[in-house]
């Protein structure tokens, strides 16, 4: 059986890499592509690299194909387009194996054909999603939106995404504090405004560094602009590779959350994985990330500029109160918990399970 996975907005480098190091969907391209090798990339232009080729949907062959698509609401286009591929016989319609793969929050307030079409699509088409939380949210989507019979045929299965765990590095040290603003995005969900109006309240009496690696539609917006008028905050571009990737986080002392809504939470993950104090909201989805008695959960701003300020100026201090929380060792707690082991042998299995071997 041949995986083709299909994610709109892929970033392939010009040496034909999945070159997008913060995105969670091209980190999530990279491990279909180890967890499935020799898969192909799903693009409008043709190309071939030595990880992978890259096929128009509408040049693929559906016999013996699962396509994996990270773009869920346009599973039932594709079917229609793979089910009227080259060489399918006159009068008859090819079955295109399909299963969507949900990794983003089931939005709230998308468009009614939005949301309806994404309804529909994990409705038909077995699902796969990123965590319990998201597996809930395509539950209830489909319920809300879909037929009685529909969503009792619906098939849907979750795991943690996790992360690799051999990417972490050894822990740096910065003459100054290093807070991270843990997004690639200034939209409106992020709330930049809440974390910096944290920020700001906490300089005044601890010296510290703000480190933002943004997307390029962020980085070049008025408000990276205005943001990067403050000289104790570095701005740039998503760094160039993994490795860089992770050497950033690891000299990073703490970050702060304030997105309203995440599916999983990935770039949390991986930074609280590399040893930096999460200081996180009072919500479901950041509350799935740690232990039930993570010490870093703020109800209020102004409890998330005293959580802040006692991080940076006491990071080993609250680092060992995260190992109380753990039971021992709050590293060996995410990696028994997130790591991508999980979720590599779960969406296999569910291949397998779904559309054969």
């Amino acid at each position: 059986m041949r995986i083709a996975i299909k994610y709109d907005d892929i970033d392939i480098s010009s040496a034909g890499r999945v070159a997008g190091h913060h995105e969670a969907g091209d980190t999530l391209v990279r491990r279909l592509l180890r967890i499935f090798p020799e898969s192909t990339v799903i693009a409008p232009v043709p190309r071939q690299s030595e990880e992978f080729d890259v096929v128009p949907l509408e040049g693929l062959d559906p016999t013996d194909l699962v396509v994996i698509n990270m773009d869920a609401a346009d599973s039932p286009h594709v079917w229609q387009v793979l089910s009227r591929a080259p060489g399918t016989a006159p009068g008859t319609v090819a079955e295109p194996r399909i299963m969507n793969f949900v990794w983003r929050p089931v939005p709230s307030n998308a468009p009614r054909v939005h949301t309806a079409t994404l309804a529909l699509s994990c409705a038909l088409f077995p699902t796969f999603a990123d965590s319990r939380r998201t597996a809930n949210e395509v539950r209830e989507l489909v319920a809300k939106w879909t037929a009685q019979h529909l969503y009792e045929k619906s098939t849907l299965s979750w795991v943690n995404l996790g992360f690799r765990l051999d990417h972490i590095q050894p822990r740096t040290y910065s003459d100054v504090p290093i807070v991270l603003y843990p997004s690639i995005y200034l939209t409106r969900g992020k709330h930049p405004e809440q974390f910096f109006r944290v920020l700001e309240q906490v300089r005044r009496s601890v010296p510290l560094r703000v480190e933002m690696r943004l997307q390029e539609d962020s980085l070049v917006s008025e408000a990276a602009m205005s943001i990067s008028q403050r000289d104790w905050v570095w701005m740039g571009p998503l760094t160039a590779t993994r490795q860089s990737y992770w050497e950033a986080l690891a000299r990073t002392t703490a970050f702060l959350a304030t997105a309203d809504k995440v599916s999983y939470g990935l770039l949390y993950v991986e930074a609280l994985g590399a040893g930096v104090i999460g200081i996180l909201p009072d919500r479901e989805w950041a509350r799935a990330l740690v232990p039930p008695s993570y010490p870093f959960i703020y109800r209020d701003l102004a409890e998330a500029a005293t959580m802040l300020t006692r991080a940076l100026r006491e990071p080993e201090a609250c680092r060992r109160q995260m190992d109380e929380a753990a039971g021992g060792s709050f590293s060996s707690w995410i990696a028994q918990h997130h790591s991508d082991d999980a979720f590599d042998k779960a969406i296999v299995a569910r291949v397998e399970e779904w559309f054969g071997r």
